[in-house]
């Protein structure tokens, strides 16, 4: 039996229609998020920009990294008694931690790149949003194999403890192999850091590794290995950096050739899906719980790099509306 809730920021707003009354509450969602870093906050624009079109209110905590503060921030919005809740964590055991007081105060509750690990939990959510990090792994796979036969490989990925680093592993490897036309000769821990990941690749080159395909798990890391490899005269010749997100600043790298391969993953466009899987549940439209919602990846080709559908945006843009009209039409009712 869910608790009964009294929210305290609740704004109640009357709307007098002629042929009838009815009355609105003015929702407020709280979300948590685990740091200042771009991806992260432009998932709370995201998410932000949503709950504009429909008038909810928005309260956002960030956790900055620390264990102790998201745990603190998950409680603080339970005593609010927010309507809903978006987590995002940087950690499995948040999610989990909000799972369980969400769960037992009866918030509603999505959580956000998360893989669905949190699904596993004895308590009800409503969500979780991913992008499809195992397509991914087999997506790039396929591409090197294709564009870039015989040639060999090394990995910069971010956090190995992350889990959407460890599920990208666990078919970029084996469909490497499967392939059988690269090699992986070495894969580091990047660390989600520019200057770690710089730090790697240099060590990659001057440790004697043979290999010509560099892969970096996010254009951030990516940018900064580009940076490097120019100042060595080894930029394409023979070092090709391949990555994934299709932030601003890695769309002009690959227009400039200094990237060769990335594929579209939009935290802003996350978080415009998070708050619609989230509102949908709250207003009655979609009952379900535990769903796993995957956006889908979109690979950036000199084709697609200029179509917003395709590379899609990470500031807030209308195309989020439009391409969740067409890949998750069960929320055209909402907006």
């Amino acid at each position: 039996m869910k608790k009964v809730r009294v929210p305290v920021l609740l704004v109640l707003l009357v709307m007098i229609f002629m042929g009838g009354t009815t009355l609105y509450a003015k929702l407020t969602y709280g979300y948590v998020t685990p740091g200042p870093d771009t991806w992260y906050r432009k998932d709370v624009e995201g998410f932000q920009y949503a709950a504009s079109l429909v008038g909810v209110e928005v309260v956002v905590l960030n956790s900055d990294y620390d264990t102790e503060k998201e745990i603190a921030n998950i409680n603080t919005l339970v005593n609010m008694g927010v309507d809903g809740m978006c987590v995002f964590s940087f950690n499995p055991n948040g999610a989990f931690i909000a799972a369980r007081e969400a769960g037992m105060a009866g918030i509603p509750l999505v959580v956000t790149d998360n893989v669905g690990q949190v699904l596993q939990s004895e308590h009800d959510i409503v969500a979780c949003i991913d992008f499809d990090w195992e397509g991914m792994g087999i997506n790039v796979a396929n591409h090197i194999a294709k564009n870039y036969p015989g040639e060999k490989i090394a990995c910069i990925m971010g956090l190995f403890e992350h889990v959407p680093v460890q599920m990208f592993r666990g078919t970029f490897e084996p469909e490497v192999e499967k392939l059988g036309v690269n090699t992986i000769v070495a894969i580091r821990d990047g660390k989600y850091t520019p200057t770690v990941a710089v730090d790697q690749a240099q060590d990659l080159i001057e440790s004697g590794y043979d290999f010509s395909i560099l892969f970096s798990f996010n254009e951030e890391m990516a940018a900064a290995i580009v940076r490097m490899l120019k100042t060595r005269g080894l930029l394409n010749n023979p070092i090709k950096v391949i990555t994934t997100n299709g932030a601003p600043y890695g769309i002009e790298l690959i227009k400039e050739g200094s990237i060769m391969y990335s594929i579209s993953t939009s935290p802003g466009w996350e978080g415009f899906v998070s708050f619609l899987a989230l509102h949908a549940y709250t207003q009655g439209l979609i009952k379900e719980h535990d769903q796993q919602i995957l956006l889908p990846n979109t690979p950036i080709t000199p084709e697609t790099i200029d179509d917003k559908t395709k590379v899609v945006p990470w500031d807030i843009d209308p195309v989020w509306i439009e391409l969740t009209r067409e890949y998750f039409p069960q929320y055209n009712s909402l907006y």
